[in-house]
């Protein structure tokens, strides 16, 4: 059988540097944005050519306060793509702002660049990009845009770990880089963790506080901020895999590789194309029959997943969130989506067996 994903195997790569870094962080005697969080946050921030990376407890914070950061009015309307994780919206909801949903780009499955200005409105304040599935959005078209309508720009990098438009890394373009280290993500911790990237000097200390308790200094808060600090212990994690990135995304691309040119064209696979390099956090096709083609793999020893098999505007807690019932874009990648196994521990022989099971359905 191979399996869709095995952490176990993903990480034993780097068991020994990992046990290295517990004990060190163990015997420091420090666990609280100590030494390791600083080391991360520098050569994260340097590695994207930032000034300024905040870790974080998880991807969903570090979305959630990218928005808060900005004050917003209650009820200012975020622009946001039709077929993200739910995550993406969430962060919108929980800041008490709506979700003005954009339908994606069939061929990419990131947000349509020229759908965008037609759902601007008075009340549209920023735009939430979501580098899906680990290819980056259109970036010119959405800074051009950005930049016309004075509007904030936050990018979702939750999947796109070293993925760039054009040369420039994902991340970069907008106010706020947000990420998720969930450990199934190219660069993964080994639980929960998040960052933010920035280059504004004020924007970076409005993260600070509010990762804190709104606090600057011990036992005085200056805003109502909230508990949510990259873990030491996951952030000594962390440095060990970051040295090994260049490595993970250039096997997962050999992989990508595979695929593109063992496939049969019944299946829809990812457009490839020169001002996107795409890390592959997922390797997705998309076929009419998803659902037996999802069985028959299932029977002959292939594991898969779906990414996502419910829009968010079908999903029972967007309920009086999302306006509209009806987003058939969206609607039809969620409808016949499937996700291949590409994971780092993966050899070419794997997906070559992957590659010979899917030409025979």
């Amino acid at each position: 059988m191979i399996d869709y994903e095995n952490l176990g195997l993903l990480n034993k790569p780097f068991f020994e540097e990992f046990k290295a870094a517990f004990n060190e962080t163990l015997e420091s005697g420090w666990y609280i944005l100590g030494n390791k969080v600083k080391e991360f946050e520098t050569a994260y921030a340097q590695y994207h050519g930032s000034k300024h990376c905040l870790g974080l407890a998880n991807g969903l914070d570090a979305l959630t306060l990218s928005l808060r950061a900005f004050n917003f009015a209650p009820g200012d309307e975020v622009i946001v793509p039709s077929n993200t994780y739910i995550a993406t919206i969430l962060s919108i909801a929980q800041c008490g702002l709506k979700p003005v949903l954009v339908e994606p780009d069939i061929r990419t499955y990131n947000i349509d660049a020229d759908k965008i200005e037609a759902a601007i409105t008075p009340r549209t304040k920023a735009i939430m990009v979501v580098h899906l599935y680990g290819k980056s959005c259109e970036m010119d078209k959405i800074v051009a845009i950005k930049q016309k309508h004075n509007l904030v720009l936050i990018e979702d990098c939750a999947q796109s770990h070293a993925a760039a438009f054009k040369g420039q890394l994902t991340g970069t373009f907008g106010e706020y880089g947000a990420f998720s280290f969930y450990p199934t993500k190219n660069l993964g911790a080994l639980g929960d963790a998040g960052a933010v990237i920035c280059n504004d000097d004020n924007l970076a200390t409005a993260m600070r506080r509010l990762r804190n308790y709104g606090s600057d200094v011990k036992y005085y808060n200056e805003v109502v901020g909230i508990n949510s600090r990259l873990d030491e212990v996951q952030a000594a994690f962390l440095l060990v895999k970051f040295k090994y990135l260049a490595q993970i995304t250039e096997h997962k691309r050999k992989l990508a590789q595979v695929y593109h040119d063992g496939i049969k064209n019944d299946f829809i696979k990812p457009v490839v194309h020169p001002d996107y390099f795409d890390v592959y956090h997922i390797y997705n096709i998309r076929h009419e029959r998803r659902d037996e083609l999802k069985q028959f793999l299932l029977d002959n020893g292939v594991k898969t997943d779906i990414h996502y098999p419910l829009p968010p505007h079908k999903q029972k807690a967007m309920e009086g969130i999302i306006d509209g019932t009806s987003y058939p874009i969206s609607e039809e990648i969620h409808r016949t989506t499937l996700s291949l196994p590409c994971s780092y521990y993966h050899t070419t022989a794997d997906i070559e067996k992957v590659v010979e099971v899917l030409n025979k359905f």
